[in-house]
């Protein structure tokens, strides 16, 4: 993911986020429990408050406009929405990468797959996980290593960027391939004595 498309998600989350507190909050200092704990200065709203009266619903009935004009503000922000969450989902998993040819093409899950089979023949690789993400001009491996205790991790790095890695550029070429990898260690089992 873009550092880019990052950071469009988190400031959209975080004023989601910020918007659903807020409103939260303000509902909740309407409630006794909560009024009774607050601090003296802090702003609550009053448990008798009447946000439309009869005489300022009577003079919104007049209205024709209204109606159509919340019902398209609350629409806007959905659809917007609605839209993200779809761009969110295309831009995961690679399902399938156009090769040369017209109609030829090569399945995202099979190169994940056969780089994460490349990946387990490697000494010290106790497991291995490819995740091909991004669009077909531009390629990212999600790649999760598990080494044995013994294991080396700079071996296993150089083999992974000499071998699988290389391979599956090679394959997706002319495109760009980013490998993220992230590497852990299997934990010995500690033998119980009876």
């Amino acid at each position: 993911m873009s550092a880019l498309r990052q950071g469009v998600n988190r400031a959209a989350l975080l004023c989601a986020a910020a918007v659903l507190l807020g409103a939260g909050a303000a509902l909740a200092t309407t409630a006794d429990a909560v009024r009774d704990r607050l601090p003296s200065g802090w702003p609550r709203l009053g448990t008798d408050r009447v946000w439309l009266d009869e005489d300022t619903l009577g003079r919104w009935r007049d209205h024709g406009w209204w109606p159509p004009v919340v019902i398209a503000a609350l629409a806007v922000p959905l659809l917007l929405f609605l839209c993200w969450g779809v761009l969110e989902v295309r831009a995961g998993r690679l399902r399938v990468l156009p090769l040369g040819r017209p109609g030829v093409t090569l399945a995202g899950p099979a190169l994940a797959a056969a780089m994460a089979e490349r990946l387990r023949a490697i000494d010290g690789v106790a497991r291995a996980d490819v995740r091909l993400l991004g669009r077909p001009r531009r390629l990212r491996a999600r790649i999760t290593l598990v080494l044995t205790p013994d294991g080396s991790p700079r071996a296993a790095l150089r083999q992974l960027a000499q071998q699988a890695v290389a391979e599956a550029r090679a394959a997706a070429a002319p495109r760009t391939l980013e490998a993220d990898v992230r590497i852990s260690v299997k934990a010995h089992r500690t033998r119980r004595i009876h």
